[in-house]
């Protein structure tokens, strides 16, 4: 989570050179973000979890089953986010506080992350399905 906070905080430092509105945007969809971050680390630690306790069963093909239903849980909640970040990602600036400059530059911005959330949750469920296989090497 540090890093994607750094990952943050330099993108606000490049953006913030086309003007306050650019910045705020950034910030404002980092933070948001945030929250789709906590939500797959969530997953992640479920499937992670579900998938060393059958390992540790040594029942291989209910581990390779709870991996796969954590990644199609994955995949449902990205879809759920990428919709909303299709259709309302004004309304999530705006939820934000954003101003209506802010809405105006940010939108699409703002639509293209959302729309982007799957690359999130991927990366958190493969590394925690890796881990609780016992491959952390992998993870990495």
């Amino acid at each position: 989570m540090c890093m994607e906070s750094v990952f943050a905080v330099v993108d606000i430092f490049f953006v913030s050179k086309l003007g306050a509105d650019a910045a705020a945007t950034v910030g404002l969809t980092e933070s948001f973000l945030t929250l789709i971050y906590s939500i797959a680390i969530g997953i992640s630690m479920a499937a992670t979890a579900m998938v060393a306790r059958r390992v540790g069963e040594k029942n291989h093909d209910g581990a390779a089953h709870a991996g796969a239903q954590a990644l199609l849980l994955g995949f449902g909640v990205s879809i759920i986010i990428s919709i909303i970040g299709i259709f309302f990602a004004g309304d999530v600036l705006q939820l934000m506080g954003a101003g209506e400059g802010v809405i105006a530059m940010g939108t699409n911005y703002t639509r293209i992350m959302l729309i982007g959330n799957l690359v999130i949750m991927l990366l958190f469920l493969i590394n925690g399905i890796f881990r609780g296989a016992g491959d952390a090497a992998m993870a990495m």
